[in-house]
């Protein structure tokens, strides 16, 4: 067999997932652009494993199930990051995103801007020996 055509359909399904995660500005399509690179990864290898004599037998097939179970949890995990983003945001967008966290509000009266008990316990001890 040759592998000429399942390496361009691999080729083509990663630039298509490479294009969509830089491209799309939805959270979920980012996820399925992610999703389709890694079905093309697993194409990859499992050509590589129906054409090349490995030491290891079927190591492609192994290797793509692997990739499958890593897809299936990278799935559950960025699904329920999406959907506290649109608890949180009412938005998928991914451009609306805050990167960095604000800075915690210091309120007035708590004794937060006053330095409390052990602050200087580390320089009175330097100070002593």
């Amino acid at each position: 067999m040759r592998p000429v055509i399942p390496y361009l359909t691999a080729a083509f399904l990663f630039g298509l997932g490479v294009y969509g995660v830089l491209r799309r500005r939805n959270a979920v399509l980012v996820l399925m652009a992610v999703e389709l690179m890694l079905n093309a990864v697993n194409l990859v290898l499992v050509t590589a494993d129906t054409t090349a004599r490995a030491a290891l037998p079927h190591g492609g097939q192994v290797f793509a199930l692997f990739v499958i179970v890593l897809a299936a949890a990278e799935i559950g995990v960025g699904l329920a990051i999406v959907l506290q983003l649109y608890r949180m945001r009412a938005s998928v967008a991914v451009d609306e995103v805050p990167l960095a966290e604000p800075p915690a509000p210091v309120l007035a009266g708590t004794g937060a801007d006053r330095p409390g008990p052990d602050t200087g316990a580390a320089d009175r001890t330097e100070g002593q020996r």
